[in-house]
């Protein structure tokens, strides 16, 4: 289980009142969380809701309006990508946009060139990553010769080859098939999980396969609108007026009550 304030586990990511506007409309206002280490936790809500906008903004593709961001104890509000990728943190993106005419070897080890100078270190890094994501069979074929499967582990694995502590997910498992998606879960547990004695990578990931949440998801933030309407765990969240009509309408929640009255 996740272990909060108090609880004396380590806050690897501390959200305090985030806020951005596009064109005077309100994309997230006053988002707040704090994310603890050596868990995997997930962001949820209806399309539209801000959830990549929040991980823009985190992870400095994005500079907020107001707020901060707290990572790893340091300040890091407005840092570009880059410095950030170098202190430990990285994102996947929903759209995989791999270097088509590179191998997964070479995909893979432009990551792991964040910590790897020397080209052979970079290369036997990247077919470590590789063998943790299921491609190790794949490294010498020409990325743009993989499936949408293949391109979603490769776009993991290259996140992963610049050894995170914390992994920032943006719908993985977006155009996966059931079967593709029961391969991925393990994948994702065991790169918290970690191997060989080295600790593992705190996960935060967007999501709207809801079996991925409530398989490896402890604890769960819900946005809509651009506002987090609630939080917990992920069995209760499902329960929760508030986010049963943030995706179903308003009233929804009332009508499900009177049924099962």
């Amino acid at each position: 289980m996740p272990r909060h304030e108090g609880d004396g586990g380590a806050i690897v990511l501390d959200v305090r009142d985030l806020s951005i506007g596009f064109g005077g409309v309100k994309a997230l206002d006053g988002v707040s969380l704090r994310l603890d280490e050596g868990v995997i936790a997930s962001l949820i809500g209806p399309n539209g809701a801000g959830k990549s906008t929040l991980f823009a903004l985190i992870s400095g593709f994005l500079v907020p309006e107001r707020g901060r961001v707290i990572f790893c104890g340091e300040d890091i509000t407005g840092l570009p990508p880059h410095v950030i990728c170098r202190r430990g943190m990285v994102r996947t993106f929903q759209i995989v946009q791999p270097f088509a005419a590179q191998t997964v070897r070479e995909n893979i080890a432009v990551g792991a060139y964040l910590r790897h100078r020397s080209p052979r270190e970079a290369l036997a890094r990247a077919e470590a990553v590789a063998r943790r994501v299921g491609l190790a069979g794949q490294l010498d074929k020409l990325a743009s010769s993989l499936t949408i499967a293949g391109r979603k582990r490769l776009e993991l694995a290259r996140a992963l080859a610049t050894e995170p502590k914390l992994l920032l997910l943006d719908e993985v498992l977006a155009g996966l098939n059931p079967q593709e998606i029961a391969e991925m879960l393990p994948v994702i547990r065991a790169l918290r999980d970690g191997e060989g004695g080295r600790g593992g990578v705190t996960v935060l990931m967007i999501e709207h396969v809801m079996q991925a949440v409530m398989d490896l998801s402890e604890h769960t933030w819900v946005l809509n609108q651009g506002r987090l309407i609630a939080e917990g765990a992920p069995a209760a969240i499902g329960n929760d007026p508030q986010v049963i009509e943030a995706y179903l309408g308003r009233g929804t929640a009332e009508r499900l009550r009177r049924v099962r009255t």
